[in-house]
């Protein structure tokens, strides 16, 4: 019996109503039993393993609302949608309060009955997968914050691992939002730096002018404004870790000043004249191609090959999309402990949606969308109206950029970077679709084949876009 298909009791004093719903539903390919009196009705639900009660509200013996309370305090879980005349809706509305699912006024056609049962299958099949995901998702989560099932989530697991006992240098290259800050941190844990400090700095976000008085401290007087001695994020990671995002950005005089501090282990804040010991374990990470950079004569060859000791590349999600469902749990999880919130999981069909876009912001994109779902959707369920436009596969028309509009801190600068990247982004998209398709005459299978793409994946972004012939 798969998910669609179920057992079902049917709980009615009228014997032609209940012949009604067994036929109905045995064509539906549903197993089904009945019973004419809430007492037998309670009694056979309780002993029976049924997936769905229909259940009258109008009994001789014991009514439905009596039948319905006994039933969800011993089986919560089971569904029971309510068969009831017109009469009774208001009571119906009530019964739904006290924890049936949905209810079918008669006299009701084949129809109505088949596509409410139907439903109420579709949706405990979503509950039972997201509660699947839970489950796994705790099973992880007591060992890795790096979250995946996938084939390429547990390379990256399988590498972090292996190297971090060690106490080599290791560069972490991948897209911005893939979790490269995670797997340095999961490098430090599973290290026997693990007690010590974990220090995380973004070079992107120093100042060019004193970065070299963040990294290696200074003392007092050492420049204007320095008003005291202050150590640099090397002494403050000795002992533990020392995570340098968006290495490729610092300056090639940093640049030697990083290496001298590599090769002898000691800093020299400035404005001193004494050098200090530091035992620091050195993770860097960029989105950049550094070897391009050092052919190009921004980047130092040495201290590339002092940083790339060990390399680890973390792929972009959209090459890894099955990790998406269990990712949505995590986030879905975190943001629930901030907020109060309906929200319990996803539809299938919003899933999908999920699964089918490519991403272009990586994980952070998915936590943005995943908490701005939370914050918006007021019911258990986010259903595909409910996401984002672009999640959709429609492509919003670009706003006119008012004086108004310009961001006016860096955080809105950068949110708004990253929504016209993936507005562009989408819109190349598509385009790249529709060239493939006009050189080919549109034939679905040769435009997949030019451009290097299975079929249906090239389908997918069509519908995506929603590309059509006659569009």
């Amino acid at each position: 019996m798969n998910d669609l298909t179920a057992k079902v009791l049917v709980i009615d004093d009228e014997r032609s109503v209940c012949h009604s719903c067994k036929v109905i539903l045995r064509d539906e390919g549903h197993e089904v039993d009945y019973v004419t009196s809430g007492t037998e009705g309670v009694e056979r639900a309780l002993k029976g393993d049924y997936d769905v009660i229909l259940l009258d509200l109008k009994m001789p013996d014991l009514s439905g609302m009596e039948v319905l309370e006994k039933i969800k305090a011993e089986r919560p879980s089971i569904t029971v949608i309510i068969i009831t005349g017109y009469a009774t809706i208001q009571t119906s509305i009530e019964a739904i309060k006290k924890g049936a699912y949905d209810y079918v006024p008669k006299p009701f056609t084949p129809d109505e009955l088949s596509m409410t049962v139907h439903k109420a299958l579709k949706d405990r099949a979503v509950r039972h997968e997201n509660e699947n995901l839970r489950r796994e998702l705790a099973l992880l989560r007591r060992d890795h914050r790096f979250l995946g099932r996938s084939k390429e989530a547990e390379d990256i697991r399988r590498q972090f691992l292996k190297v971090a006992p060690s106490q080599f240098t290791v560069t972490i290259f991948g897209e911005s939002g893939t979790g490269k800050e995670v797997v340095a941190r999961e490098i430090h844990d599973a290290s026997t730096r693990a007690e010590r400090a974990f220090v995380t700095v973004d070079i992107s976000a120093l100042s060019p002018t004193l970065v070299e008085s963040e990294l290696f401290g200074h003392v007092r007087g050492a420049f204007t404004g320095a008003a005291r001695s202050r150590p640099g994020y090397f002494v403050q990671a000795d002992g533990g870790t020392l995570f340098l995002d968006e290495i490729s950005n610092i300056s090639l005089e940093i640049q030697g000043k990083l290496l001298r501090v590599l090769e002898s282990r000691k800093v020299r804040p400035v404005g001193d004249e004494r050098e200090v010991d530091v035992d620091v374990r050195l993770i860097a990470a960029t989105n950049r191609d550094l070897f391009s950079m050092v052919e190009d004569g921004s980047f130092r060859e040495d201290l590339y090959y002092r940083l790339n000791v060990i390399p680890i590349q973390v792929p972009p999600l959209r090459e890894h999309p099955d990790d998406v469902p269990l990712l949505c749990m995590h986030f879905l999880r975190e943001g629930g402990k901030r907020t109060e919130t309906q929200v319990t999981g996803f539809s299938t069909e919003a899933m999908a949606k999920l699964l089918s876009y490519p991403w272009p912001g990586n994980v952070r994109e998915l936590r943005n969308v995943v908490e701005r779902m939370l914050a918006m959707v007021d019911q258990p369920l986010v259903r595909v109206e409910h996401l984002p436009p672009e999640v959709r596969g429609e492509i919003p028309a670009q706003p006119e950029l008012s004086a108004s509009a310009v961001p006016e801190t860096i955080d809105g600068l950068k949110l708004e970077k990253r929504r016209l990247k993936d507005l562009v982004y989408a819109r190349v998209e598509r385009d790249f679709v529709l060239q493939a398709l006009e050189k080919t005459g549109w034939n679905v299978s040769q435009a997949a084949e030019a451009v290097g793409m299975q079929r249906s994946n090239f389908h997918a972004l069509m519908r995506k876009h929603g590309v059509r012939r006659d569009a």
